[in-house]
């Protein structure tokens, strides 16, 4: 049986908030199309521009782009950014609301970002609306 995923408000382009289930965290990625866009699909080396929330599983939202009112750009696919981002939005169409849990082994492992507040070994949870490539 699959492992049930944290439920996110709102729709593309408005910022979430996420209820998180009972029991533990997935072993390994997961990624839920939220919402389908239907622009271009998202390739290796593009550089995507989106908007997020990033909230540890249970835990505080350490990041959003929704609050600062401007989204990001960087490269996808090629290891700029943690490997569950370059795994779990290379081929979503350009347009969609992606949900992505990732484990810490494709996150920021036994480190975390204590800066963030993300302690190693946390599950991280995305709301990624993809904008657009370029």
């Amino acid at each position: 049986m699959p492992a049930t995923l944290p439920e996110a408000t709102g729709s593309f382009g408005e910022k979430p908030t996420l209820t998180f289930p009972e029991g533990a965290a997935p072993a390994e990625l997961e990624v839920l199309v939220l919402s389908p866009g239907d622009g271009p699909l998202v390739e290796a080396g593009d550089d995507l521009e989106v908007h997020y929330l990033g909230q540890s599983w249970n835990g505080h939202v350490f990041d959003n782009s929704y609050d600062r009112g401007s989204s990001i750009s960087f490269p996808i696919g090629v290891g700029a950014v943690i490997g569950g981002w370059d795994e779990g939005l290379v081929g979503q169409p350009v347009g969609s609301r992606v949900l992505l849990s990732i484990p810490p082994h494709l996150g920021y492992g036994d480190r975390g970002v204590p800066q963030a507040g993300i302690k190693g070994g946390d599950t991280l949870v995305f709301v990624v609306d993809i904008v657009g490539t370029h």
